[in-house]
């Protein structure tokens, strides 16, 4: 088997980067020639020290990527231990570096904002690997993999956050080089795949039972953005924010401590900690969430409620057939749990779900519930006689804010009664750990198999979705904790070890947290019903802020986070773009509609001078500061009617409502009576052969 590095030492010459392992002495250097950026695998004990300008250790290869003018290669600096998870240690990228293939002698606008949104991007993101376990893979898809494989090959495609920047690597690997059109196996070792999201590793114990607890949320790489720009599927099925949430318990964790193999054992004398002659056990809970699978936006336009977007059922068929006929072969049966609101501006997305899913399933049958609080408080979809793929499909829609408005948020464990007997059915997955000679090459003896997955979302898959994967979470624990012989049947967690239970409650909170972060911006709502069980007002008025910092990051600021997104995930290569120099990150809006923010500041600015100057009780200031006050007036008033012209959108992959939007916002302009004449008709804007550039780039890559 063959496992990345855990220690390479970069050279840094004139000509070439040069990779080697000082542990491995007789694996071959990887060599990175400048500045083409060819790649070469040579003999390590041939490398000249030469023209060496300096040496650097560094904890592995993030990757390679092509901005307008040149190639870089990311490399990880600095990574921190996270943990052992079944005793393989795992790490948080704390730091990275970019090295460039050119020496640039001339500053490039364009490229130095590549540049700038890459190293943005890699300070923001939290990612982890391990040289030793398949992150990527939940436990279960491990045990049925070949552990004789590079690590590299056995990942999950979906979660293989950096599988973009290693392409090139990954091609040398199958094709070969200039010189050596031959499968280059050597290469392997350099290649390592990182993770985007959560990864908390907690040894604790339950009632006096040591274990410890995992919890890994995978984010996927395909669509990829921010909130308000990356919404339902896309052409290939892939949904927005999606990813896969797995909880695990570990029983007799021989390796669990940071330390040695085993933290306080003792392997010259075989003793283990305490856990000697017990079973190391594994049991896991897999979840995923993932926009509504349908064809819809949320357009921004500085209203605090955007303008929602919904497109025809039958164009987002073939779409939402590619993504769940995916889903049901890698989870078997989906259960689809939607927390939208059934009444207000978000029916229309609900409404589309339903019609999607009856198109899908076979003589789809409804059924509804109602109880005093909402005429629907359940509707479930269901085949009616399972006679294909899309039968294995279940629709359950829970009225979440009607069922727990105000503050009766227990009654959200009435979604998790309804799934009981699901639940009963899918199971969990649970396996002995068998160790071989070594403990790189341990397997899973598997006992118990997963069958099917929940999948959940709300309109963003943030907030109301935490809340019901931590319940479902923890009914699922109870189970295993029952299973296991700890608890007796019928009792909960939650109750027999208060401490354990606290734990629980906020790795959940903190997996929320950081999964709204890499979404929307800022940290979940609704975290005090994780933490706490019970929504609190110091709660309320926590979300009140969250709400508000969203609305000004999504509005002002996460234009340039998707452009980073679209960069690292390959969704926009500056390469093929075909777009002039300095016109990618230009602001093309006519300079007075790009003034008009700043001539109200000033006028605002004036209007407070007037107030507090020493002659404001006379006629002429009070005049002055009227007139002040008026144009500040105008002026925000003119922003928020023509709010698309002051959203920061993604200036790499435009959005098409973006373009349509801009379009309508200008031409409204023009008819302004006081601004309108001094806008000229014929200014460039945000050009359409821009646009239609960029979306040309788009699908040549995909």
């Amino acid at each position: 088997m063959t496992l990345p590095f855990r220690d390479i030492n970069v050279q840094v010459s004139s000509d070439s980067y040069t990779f080697t392992s000082p542990s491995s002495p007789n694996a071959a250097a990887l060599c990175i020639d400048r500045p083409t950026g060819d790649i070469r695998l040579t003999d390590a004990s041939l490398v000249s020290k030469r023209g060496v300008s300096r040496v650097s250790s560094i904890a592995g290869i993030l990757g390679m990527i092509r901005l307008s003018l040149d190639k870089y290669i990311i490399v990880i600096t600095k990574a921190q231990p996270a943990g052992r998870l079944k005793g393989h240690m795992v790490y948080k990228i704390i730091s990275t570096d970019i090295f460039p293939l050119r020496e640039r002698q001339i500053r490039d606008p364009d490229e130095d904002k590549f540049l700038a949104l890459v190293r943005a991007f890699l300070k923001s993101g939290p990612m982890y690997f391990s040289y030793d376990i398949d992150l990527t893979n939940s436990f279960q898809r491990q045990s049925q993999h070949d552990h004789t494989t590079p690590l590299w090959q056995r990942t999950d495609d979906r979660f293989f956050w950096n599988r973009f920047v290693q392409s090139d690597f990954i091609n040398f690997r199958t094709r070969g080089g200039r010189g050596h059109p031959a499968p280059q196996p050597g290469i392997d070792p350099y290649i390592l795949p990182v993770i985007f999201g959560v990864l908390e590793i907690r040894p604790t114990t339950f009632k006096n039972t040591p274990l410890t607890m995992i919890l890994i949320t995978r984010r996927s790489r395909h669509r990829g953005g921010t909130r308000y720009f990356t919404r339902g599927l896309d052409e290939e099925g892939h949904a927005s924010n999606y990813n896969e949430t797995e909880q695990i318990i570990i029983l007799n964790d021989h390796g669990s401590g940071m330390g040695g193999f085993a933290g306080s054992g003792d392997m010259q004398s075989g003793k283990l900690g305490g856990f000697e002659g017990k079973e190391t056990q594994v049991l896991s809970y897999v979840q995923t969430r993932g926009s509504v699978p349908v064809y819809w936006a949320e357009i921004n336009s500085l209203k605090y409620t955007p303008k929602l977007q919904v497109r025809g059922i039958e164009a987002a068929y073939p779409a939402a057939k590619a993504h769940f006929d995916e889903q049901i072969r890698i989870y078997g049966d989906n259960y689809l749990v939607n927390l939208v609101n059934q009444k207000g501006r978000e029916q229309r997305v609900k409404q589309a779900y339903e019609q999607m899913v009856e198109m899908l399933v076979s003589n789809p049958k409804e059924s509804r519930q109602a109880d005093q609080y909402t005429e629907e408080k359940f509707l479930t979809i269901e085949p009616g006689k399972p006679q294909q793929t899309f039968d294995r499909l279940h629709y359950v829609y829970f009225d979440y804010h009607a069922e727990t408005k105000g503050l009766q948020m227990h009654r959200a464990q009435l979604l998790i009664d309804r799934l009981a007997d699901a639940l009963e059915k899918q199971q969990y997955f649970r396996a002995v750990d068998m160790p071989a000679a070594s403990h790189i090459d341990d397997r899973l003896e598997v006992r118990n198999l997963q069958t099917s997955v929940v999948r959940t979302n709300c309109m963003d898959c943030l907030d109301r979705t935490n809340v019901v994967q931590s319940l479902l979470a923890r009914h699922m624990l109870d189970r295993m904790f029952v299973d296991l012989g700890i608890m007796s049947r019928g009792s909960h967690f939650s109750d027999e070890d208060k401490q354990f239970y606290f734990l629980f409650r906020n790795m959940w909170a903190d997996n929320a947290d950081v999964v709204s972060k890499s979404y929307s911006g800022t940290g979940a709502m609704k975290t005090d019903v994780t933490r706490t069980g019970d929504r609190t007002r110091a709660g309320m008025l926590q979300d009140l802020n969250v709400a508000i910092t969203r609305y000004c990051r999504n509005n002002f600021l996460d234009g340039p986070r998707q452009d980073a997104f679209d960069l690292f995930l390959g969704a926009y290569t500056p390469a093929t773009a075909n777009i002039g120099s300095s016109l990618i990150f230009a602001d093309r809006r006519p300079v007075l509609i790009q003034s008009v923010p700043y001539i109200a500041a000033f006028s605002l600015l004036f209007a407070i001078l007037g107030l507090f100057s020493s002659s404001a009780s006379t006629l002429t200031m009070r005049l002055f500061v009227l007139f002040w006050l008026a144009v500040t007036a105008w002026c925000v008033s003119f922003v928020l009617n023509n709010g698309m012209l002051y959203v920061s959108w993604p200036k790499l992959n435009p959005r098409p409502w973006a373009t349509e939007g801009y379009h309508e916002t200008i031409s409204k302009v023009r008819k302004d009576k006081i601004i309108g004449p001094l806008v000229a008709r014929h200014e460039r804007g945000l050009s359409t052969a821009r646009y239609m550039n960029a979306e040309e780039g788009k699908k040549r890559i995909e």
